[in-house]
């Protein structure tokens, strides 16, 4: 089992209602835990999310994830 630290970032902290603003999730996995399984475990939906983040490197659903690891998750993001 490992545990990973996930920040939600922008519309993705809808999700989690009573998560405030750069506060962090501890998510346990198995052993060998993907980002894909990370996001299906925390009930995302995959079209949400533009990039996540690993340590502060973009990661693809197939990366597997350490224990300690440090993710976080954006959606999408518009501007002008």
């Amino acid at each position: 089992m490992i545990t990973v630290q996930v920040k939600l970032f922008a519309t993705l902290r809808r999700h989690y209602p009573n998560l405030g603003i750069g506060e962090v999730l501890t998510v346990g996995l198995p052993d060998g835990g993907t980002v894909d399984q990370l996001v299906e475990q925390l009930r995302l939906p995959a079209d949400q999310i533009k990039v996540v983040f690993i340590n502060g490197v973009v990661r693809d659903g197939s990366h597997p994830l350490a224990d300690g690891d440090e993710v976080g998750i954006f959606p999408p993001v518009g501007g002008g």
